[in-house]
C-alpha cells in the first residue's frame, strides 16, 4: 500500500502573506483516506493542518508536518428540498456551490464578497457577508462531520453531541479535519445592487439608519478622499421580472475597471507613493452609479484579480462612525500613503463562541494592502486602534493578538479550549498560528 501522507512541496497562500514547507503532502478523495492520513500522522508524531484555497491572509493553515489539500472532497453529498438543507462536502468551493444548490431552487442565506474559498476554510475562519439581519456563514451550519485528533469519525449535530456545534461550526482548523458541513439553505432568490459614490460624512453620520433600511450594505473608502463608494443589495423574489445584466458590459466593469484599472494604480502608486492621493481620487471617479440585478451569488462575490493583504476587526456595530473617523486621523498624521480602499460592512449577531459577531450586532472595518507594499506600520496601529473598541480580529486575516489578550474578548474561549482538550487532546492541527491565539 502507497504511504497516505505524499511527497512535500512548498505551499504558500493567495495573499503571499504566509508560507510553508510542510513534509508530506495528502490529497485525499474520501473521508476514509482523511481518515488514513490522520492516523499515519499520529503514528508518525507529524502535525496535520488542512488546507482549501488558501485564501486566508494569517499562517492557519500553514505546517511543517502534514498537509491535507481538500481539493478532492467537493460537491453536494446530499439534498432535502422539504428542510432546504444540503450536505456539502467540505472542498467545495464558494464559487461552485451557487450554482449546484440553484439547480435544487435552493441558495445561501448570505455570503461574503469574495467566492474563492472552500466551504471548510471560510466557515472554520469565520467568513462573513454584511446585513445587520444576517449571519456569517458558520451561522448556516446544522451538522459537521470532522475526523478527530485520534482518527476517528465524528458527527455533530443538534441531536449529535450538539453542546459541541457552536464550537465545531468555527473551529478554526483547532478540532479536527472538517469532511462534510450540512448547511440550512434559503429558496433561491435575486439580489439587486445598487452602487454610488456618497459623502464620507453623510454615510457615518445616517450610519445605523442606513444600515438598517438595507437588506445588505457595505462601502469602501479610499483614503486621503472624502467619498464613500456604497453598495445596497435588496433581496427579490426569484420570479421577479428583470433584464440580466449585458455580458460584455459586465465583463467590461468587473475585469478592466474594478480589476486592471485597480491594478494599474496599485502598481504606479507602488512606485510613487507621493502619486497615491492623486490616484485615490481619481479612482472614486470611476467607480461612478450602476445598478444590476441577478441571481443571489452572482451578486453576493466579486472577481478579486489584484493580490493584497488584508486586516479586519469586528466592533460594536454602533462604534464604527468614531472608529472609521479615528482611523481617517491616523493615516492623515502619519503621512502614509494608502492606496487600497478600507471596506465597511456589517452583521448580526450570533452564538458561535470564537465568532467575531458572538452575542453582539457588529460593524466590520477591513483595511488591505498591495501585496507589494510593506502593510506592517498600517496594520499595527489599526490592531491597536480596534483593541480600544474591544475589536475582535478576524482569524483568517492579519492580526497581531495572542491567547492572553484574546480570552477576555471572547466569554466562550475556555470552553472552546475544552471542547479541543477532547477532540484533539495531543494537539495534532496545531501549529504556529493556533499555538499563538488560542495558547501553546
Amino acid at each position: 500500500m502507497s504511504d497516505p501522507l505524499g511527497s512535500g512541496i512548498r505551499w504558500r497562500n493567495w495573499g503571499r502573506s504566509a508560507a510553508a514547507a510542510p513534509r508530506h503532502v495528502a490529497r485525499p478523495t474520501s473521508v476514509d483516506e482523511v481518515v488514513a492520513v490522520v492516523r499515519a500522522a499520529a503514528e508518525r508524531r507529524l502535525p496535520v493542518k488542512a488546507v482549501g484555497a488558501g485564501h486566508s491572509f494569517t499562517d492557519i493553515a500553514a505546517t511543517p508536518g502534514v498537509l491535507i489539500q481538500l481539493d478532492g472532497l467537493q460537491g453536494l453529498v446530499g439534498v432535502d428540498v422539504a428542510t432546504k438543507r444540503v450536505r456539502v462536502a467540505a472542498g467545495t468551493r464558494l464559487w461552485r456551490l451557487g450554482p449546484l444548490l440553484a439547480e435544487h431552487g435552493l441558495a445561501l442565506q448570505n455570503m461574503g464578497d469574495i467566492d474563492r474559498q472552500s466551504i471548510a476554510g471560510a466557515t472554520s475562519t469565520g467568513t462573513h457577508g454584511t446585513g445587520i439581519r444576517f449571519g456569517g456563514l458558520a451561522t448556516q451550519i446544522t451538522a459537521a462531520t470532522l475526523v478527530t485528533g485520534s482518527g476517528e469519525v465524528l458527527r455533530v449535530s443538534e441531536t449529535e453531541r450538539p453542546d459541541l456545534l457552536p464550537a465545531v461550526r468555527l473551529g478554526l482548523g483547532a478540532l479536527g479535519i472538517l469532511v462534510e458541513v450540512e448547511l440550512q439553505c434559503v429558496e433561491s432568490f435575486l439580489l439587486r445592487s445598487v452602487d454610488r459614490p456618497r459623502p464620507f460624512d453623510e454615510v457615518l453620520d445616517g450610519w445605523e439608519g442606513i444600515v438598517a433600511a438595507a437588506d445588505h450594505f457595505e462601502f469602501y473608502w479610499w483614503p486621503h478622499t472624502d467619498l464613500a463608494m456604497t453598495q445596497t443589495k435588496s433581496r427579490l423574489p426569484i420570479d421577479t421580472p428583470y433584464t440580466p445584466p449585458n455580458r460584455v458590459a459586465l465583463w467590461a466593469e468587473r475585469r478592466l475597471i474594478e480589476n486592471e484599472a485597480l491594478r494599474a494604480q496599485q502598481a504606479l502608486g507602488h512606485l510613487i507613493p507621493r502619486a497615491v492621493p492623486g490616484l485615490s481620487r481619481f479612482a472614486t471617479g470611476i467607480y461612478g452609479e450602476g445598478e444590476r440585478t441577478a441571481v443571489s451569488y452572482g451578486i453576493f462575490a466579486s472577481p478579486r484579480l489584484v493580490r493584497f493583504r488584508e486586516s479586519e476587526y469586528a466592533i460594536p456595530f454602533e462604534a464604527l462612525p468614531q472608529a472609521l473617523r479615528e482611523l481617517r486621523g491616523l493615516v492623515d498624521r502619519n503621512g502614509w500613503r494608502i492606496s487600497f480602499p478600507v471596506e465597511v460592512r456589517a452583521a448580526a449577531p450570533d452564538d458561535n463562541w470564537m465568532s467575531t459577531a458572538y452575542r453582539r450586532p457588529s460593524a466590520y472595518i477591513a483595511v488591505h494592502r498591495y501585496y507589494r507594499d510593506d502593510p506592517t506600520a498600517y496594520f499595527e496601529a489599526f490592531d491597536a486602534l480596534m483593541r480600544t473598541y474591544d475589536g475582535r480580529p478576524h482569524w483568517g486575516k492579519m492580526h497581531f493578538r495572542a491567547a492572553d489578550d484574546l480570552r477576555p474578548a471572547y466569554p466562550r474561549f475556555d470552553d472552546f479550549l475544552a471542547v479541543r482538550a477532547e477532540l484533539d487532546p495531543e494537539r495534532r492541527f496545531a501549529n504556529r498560528y493556533l499555538d499563538r491565539v488560542l495558547g501553546p
